[in-house]
């Protein structure tokens, strides 16, 4: 399981998530950061920084904001 960026981030952009990351898997797309799922570890130094609170675990994100998985997905599997 993995974290995932929602809405909040979109056109937000603040980049302390990625700047706290121990494995360096947030990347910047063009509206918003993704977290690759391959590669995150867990372990929650992103979600503690959010500023706008667009970071959560994978199941516990809310229902309307569930698409944002597959988006994350599809980020990096572009980037293949």
């Amino acid at each position: 399981m993995a974290f995932v960026i929602t809405s909040p981030c979109e056109h937000e952009k603040a980049a302390e998530c990625a700047d706290v990351c121990p494995v360096d898997c947030i990347e910047e797309g063009e509206n918003m950061y993704y977290i690759n799922p391959d590669l995150c570890i867990d372990c929650g130094a992103c979600e503690a920084v959010c500023p706008v609170e667009a970071i959560y675990i994978e199941d516990e994100i809310p229902e309307d904001q569930q698409h944002y998985i597959e988006l994350n997905k599809k980020f990096f599997e572009s980037r293949d």
